[in-house]
């Protein structure tokens, strides 16, 4: 996909970039960032905005494109996922409306959306072993709350943003709080840590309200039938390629110029380097810019079964620098520091295991009572990394041999040491990390056996929960800065009233805004669910919070 770029030019230059959709002038959009937002920006600039995908320019730092949504790798070299994601049928509207008109990889005459909806009927989830304690599953449908946990709880729901400010969430509830089963399947299920926003996770009980009652067996996640590379991102981007959408990789932008009128300052000029080499897109008055913010897998380390990974943040990468510049120039832009501040805290540890024995899944499936892609996260609530793990419906890759098995996990906590191998989760290599976890589930006499069939890589990912990071009002840009013309901002790190950030749709709502706004369509944008208006949900929770 990758494709040239001269030293200074208004894009696209070429014959091959076509003519205008009918009625449209030859407007150029250029999006800054290769992530799932500016994807799904392009696609509903095609869709929606009937623009002809050959005036359409997305710059990437890196030569892949999907941002956090990835996925690599080989049965020889080992599997990676960063991170994986669950959907909601009740949440993800914006997701699922433009999946709604993407070709699925395997099926080109069915969508991505069709594709998920079908997988999800044939592999439905319900997990029967959420939570594991001392080697054994715990019953999860008991929550552990006392009168002072559900007043408190209660309390968040119905207080404002602006009452709660920012607070941490250990600031409002008691310490016996975080010890319940309520939080261990809450706070791993959507990585909240106590440190984090007390705001995002008032947002979260508001946008999830739904799956307190099924919150111990996970019945309301849906999955895609791979990982989010090849279900998501390779589907879309083709299409968009299909559309003549042009892609530059390895192209770190470094700065926006702005020109300043009356009606508010404009985008005149994107700095960036290629190839060790400066240049500059001289933007017009009638193009667009659009601009990812910010990213939660920016820095990101792997280990080996060997080794352990690094944490090196000395380059944050393009998302976070161009931000903090943009900032410095222009305050209403936001405080980027509010989020890449403090590393200690947004900080922890993935892992992905490939294996080319079935002896762990097979060992795992009877313990746990689920067929792989069935049971979701399992986590372990005396682990001191706090750490889960998923087995996920096989293959997990497009590539993926039939012999070879795929799962990943994560700890919460990767300064601490382990319960069995006495190292910091952070220093531990793939496999002193599979022994720690083999341990926690009582397979010590299969450990030889496993560890010998594996190939288990780290991930260090210094900014994952960033966006959960404290915050104020102000800390975050609106999607379209006021004051500004044919710019907009997007990802995880602008601000959408009542969307919860470290999730897919946030992304995506936030790129169907900005297209939306900044083009004037005259189209709603798939609504909010909002659960805990909903009486019979109102009841259910309450029936979850006492039992």
């Amino acid at each position: 996909m990758e494709q040239s770029l001269p030293p200074e030019a208004r894009l696209p230059s070429d014959p091959a970039a076509g003519t205008p959709a009918p009625g449209r002038t030859a407007t150029i959009a250029y999006f800054v960032g290769g992530g799932i937002a500016s994807l799904a920006g392009a696609a509903f600039l095609i869709r929606d905005g009937g623009w002809n995908g050959g005036h359409i320019v997305i710059l990437e730092e890196t030569s892949v494109l999907g941002g956090s949504l990835d996925g690599a790798g080989s049965a020889e070299t080992g599997y990676v996922i960063r991170g994986g994601r669950m959907f909601a049928d009740e949440t993800y509207t914006c997701t699922y409306d433009l999946l709604s008109s993407i070709p699925s990889v395997d099926n080109p005459h069915k969508t991505v959306r069709e594709e998920i909806r079908r997988f999800n009927r044939q592999h439905p989830t319900a997990s029967r072993c959420r939570l594991v304690r001392a080697g054994e599953k715990i019953d999860a449908s008991k929550m552990g709350l006392d009168n002072r946990d559900r007043l408190d709880l209660t309390e968040v729901l119905g207080l404002s943003e602006h009452a709660l400010g920012s607070k941490r969430i250990e600031d409002h509830f008691q310490p016996a709080f975080f010890k319940t089963n309520f939080w261990s399947m809450w706070g791993t299920m959507f990585a909240f840590q106590p440190w984090h926003s007390l705001v995002e996770f008032k947002r979260y009980l508001h946008r999830f309200f739904q799956e307190f009652p099924r919150i111990d067996t996970l019945g309301g996640v849906r999955r895609t039938r791979y990982n989010q590379f090849d279900s998501i991102v390779l589907p879309l981007s083709r299409w968009l390629q299909q559309q003549g959408v042009r892609f530059l990789t390895g192209c770190r932008v470094t700065d926006l110029d702005f020109r300043r009128g009356l009606d508010g300052k404009a985008v005149e000029r994107i700095r960036y380097t290629r190839d060790g080499a400066p240049g500059a897109i001289t933007v017009a008055d009638a193009d667009y810019v659009f601009v990812t913010l910010g990213s939660m897998t920016a820095a990101s380390s792997l280990g080996s079964m060997t080794t352990a990974p690094g944490l090196d943040t000395r380059d944050p990468g393009a998302a976070w620098t161009l931000w903090e510049t943009l900032a410095r120039a222009n305050p209403e832009f936001g405080r980027p520091a509010a989020f890449n501040g403090d590393v200690a805290g947004s900080k922890w540890l993935s892992f992905t295991a490939t294996l080319r024995d079935p002896l762990f899944f097979e060992l795992m499936e009877k313990f746990s009572g689920n067929p792989a892609g069935t049971g979701g996260l399992v986590t372990f609530t005396d682990s001191r990394w706090l750490m889960s793990i998923v087995l996920a419906h096989q293959p997990h890759f497009l590539n993926q041999p039939k012999d070879v098995q795929v799962f990943w996990g994560y700890g919460l906590f990767p300064d601490e040491e382990g319960n069995f191998v006495h190292k910091k989760m952070s220093d531990c290599s793939g496999a002193e990390i599979l022994t720690e976890l083999l341990h926690h589930l009582r397979f010590d006499a299969h450990l030889a056996a496993i560890l010998q069939a594996a190939n288990c890589i780290p991930c260090m990912m210094p900014y994952i929960t960033s966006q959960f990071m404290p915050r104020a009002p102000g800390d975050r840009p609106p999607v379209v800065p006021a004051g500004t013309r044919h710019l907009a901002f997007i990802g995880q790190f602008c601000e959408m009233p009542d969307d919860v950030v470290f999730t897919v749709e946030y992304s995506v709502r936030s790129a169907q805004t900005a297209v939306y706004s900044l083009l004037g369509l005259e189209r709603p944008l798939p609504p909010i669910y909002r659960g805990q208006h909903d009486l019979r949900m109102m009841v259910d929770a309450v029936k979850t919070m006492l039992h």
